[in-house]
């Protein structure tokens, strides 16, 4: 039904809109939460119906739409999805409405914050439908912008040092890419015949790489795009960024840009560079081990709940680059769940540390206890938000983190002894955390008399997160069946099964 309608642009096309008009909506700041709001939820109904008119048995790219753009170049405004991005678009377009509508309170500078949390939807979404290497690497620059401003205007204490790396570490990394990105289409162009930078073109020419050359292209995109995600040892930006960021773009920043990395592996450094992944994958299996442990023991030290947070989130996307280590079909399929899965936990914790830090002033676990007395709806949010982080059965998290250790014994038998530690050391971190901050005897350290439960704008993202969790987690074939046909396509490139 969609085929012949460009709902990708469609979809790219209304933040941007948006984001044009609030930019120009003068003084009104209820006007300017209003249309921030609209037009993100016109591009999150557009999604859902994507979704709907998806269909599960094609592995190949849906919905295309191409359109020369720099013909003398072979650049092209190409876009398409697969099993693999479609449900990156609906996190996109769904924890974009979500933040907008957590930030209804803010009053610095509105109009300026909403237009760039819609720009940052509008990249975001550009590198989750691109099919060509051009602008995939357009709008992952466009992405710095929007989220550099948002830790550096409306950020902590510290925004000024926590964005200024963020920016350098990022694009240090985007260099990385764009270099590798021309060294694949200076080396695809003799046996295409003509320039073009399709990312169908060129993967469809790949098989004739050299080993040297693909282990090398491969060897930097996994830098760009660990930095990305990020892994061990290139992760020291994240807690920082996480920390300063205001309570929406550390949502966004956990549930979205972290992202892009794990996925600019699959859908680009492993279908293109099929031999240089293999070369490479026992560094990937390692580099995982240890982010997955390292983000889990340090979570134990820390003091910030928020700062715990985030390197909770350096060893959830090591299980993710795990996923994606074995190059199976499960592996890869479960990498991406994972992905999703993270992507709706992480968004609740982080609400959740927004409120703490708004409610009682502060985010310091020492400092905080017995808040389950006071504000028991937060509780209840902040509860499903930390048992489905540690991997609780019949909750999102739980079915990719074993369906990622099941790819992983199948790949590398006792191996998955390392990683599968992890476990018992997150319900530690979860479990202590939550036992701190929400229960327990109330705390003489913080005035808890002025305390007051989450808000509306504060509670209905958290009720469509929580639903979504659980939803997910008794009914994961409605996800994995999506990601399922286009993971074989990608192992199928790397000779794995």
């Amino acid at each position: 039904m969609l085929e012949n309608v460009s709902i990708l642009s469609l979809i790219i096309l209304f933040p941007l809109i948006g984001a044009i008009l609030v930019f120009l909506s003068g003084k009104n700041v209820k006007a300017a939460k209003v249309m921030a709001l609209v037009f993100s939820g016109i591009s999150l109904v557009l999604s859902l119906l994507l979704l709907t008119s998806f269909s599960l048995d094609i592995g190949t790219y849906q919905f295309r739409e191409s359109y020369e753009w720099i013909p003398g170049l072979g650049i092209s405004f190409s876009l398409g999805v697969d099993g693999i991005s479609i449900l990156m678009v609906f996190l996109t377009t769904l924890l974009c409405f979500l933040a907008i509508l957590f930030s209804w309170d803010v009053e610095n500078r509105t109009k300026e914050y909403m237009g760039l949390m819609l720009i940052l939807d509008v990249g975001v979404l550009g590198v989750f439908t691109s099919l060509d290497y051009f602008l995939f690497y357009v709008f992952w620059e466009v992405v710095l912008i929007p989220m550099y401003f948002l830790i550096a205007i409306w950020g902590g204490p510290r925004r000024e040092y926590a964005s200024i790396k963020f920016f350098i570490y990022t694009h240090v990394a985007s260099l990385a890419m764009l270099i590798t990105i021309m060294a694949l289409y200076f080396e695809a162009k003799p046996a295409l015949g003509y320039a073009s930078f399709s990312m169908i073109d060129i993967a469809s020419v790949a098989p004739g790489f050299g080993q040297v050359f693909q282990v090398a292209a491969f060897g930097a995109l996994f830098f760009s795009f660990g930095v990305k995600m990020p892994v061990v040892p290139f992760h020291t930006w994240l807690p920082d960024a996480h920390v300063e960021a205001p309570t929406a773009g550390s949502v966004l920043l956990a549930g979205l840009l972290l992202k892009m990395g794990s996925y600019g592996l699959i859908r680009v450094a492993l279908p293109t560079l099929p031999d240089g992944a293999n070369a490479l994958m026992p560094l990937m299996l390692a580099i995982a081990i240890i982010s997955i442990l390292y983000g889990a023991i340090v979570c134990l030290a820390q003091k910030d709940l928020k700062k715990m947070v985030a390197f909770s989130s350096i060893s959830h996307m090591g299980i993710v680059l795990l996923g994606i280590s074995t190059g199976s079909q499960l592996g890869i399929a479960a990498a991406v769940f994972q992905m999703f899965a993270h992507g709706l936990i992480t968004a609740v914790l982080f609400m959740m540390c927004g409120v703490v830090q708004h409610k009682a002033g502060t985010r310091e676990i020492p400092l905080l206890g017995g808040l389950a007395a006071k504000m028991p709806i937060a509780a209840t949010f902040m509860t499903i938000g930390f048992l489905a982080s540690l991997g609780l059965p019949g909750m999102v998290g739980f079915i990719a983190e074993f369906s990622v250790f099941v790819a992983t014994f199948d790949a590398y038998k006792w191996i998955l002894l390392l990683p599968i530690a992890s476990v018992a050391i997150t319900a530690g971190y979860c479990l202590w955390a939550l036992q701190r901050t929400m229960f327990g005897p109330v705390t003489e350290k913080i005035d808890t008399s002025h305390l007051r439960d989450v808000n509306w704008y504060e509670a209905a993202p958290l009720v469509v997160l929580s639903i979504l969790i659980i939803f997910f987690g008794m009914l994961p074939s409605l996800g994995f069946d999506f990601i399922r046909p286009s993971a074989g396509i990608v192992s199928g490139m790397l000779g794995v099964i």
